[in-house]
């Protein structure tokens, strides 16, 4: 049960990270929708970035709520929004 509850924590903190991303690379001309998206591209990006870094720092003493997971979990979801954000950034 302890794992489920670690997995909803990277959850939001995926979409929080994705949301605060938005904010953070406001553009003017950008089409409304995104905004959802960008949270959905987060709270993925922090699932499979938390499953690695617990996969890769936790191996012994799996735990959704390490420092393994929390680390990964931001770290992916921080990079696949700044992806998403750099490249519809380049087509307009």
């Amino acid at each position: 049960m302890e794992n489920w509850v670690g997995i909803g924590i990277w959850i939001l903190l995926g979409a929080s990270i994705g949301l605060l991303m938005n904010i953070l690379t406001k553009r003017g001309e950008v089409q409304p929708g995104h905004t959802l998206l960008i949270a959905i591209f987060g709270a993925f990006g922090a699932v499979v970035g938390g499953m690695l870094g617990v996969g890769f720092f936790q191996f012994e003493d799996p735990a959704a709520l390490s420092i393994g997971g929390m680390g990964g979990a931001i770290f992916l979801s921080a990079l696949l929004t700044w992806i998403y954000r750099w490249g519809t950034r380049a087509l307009i």
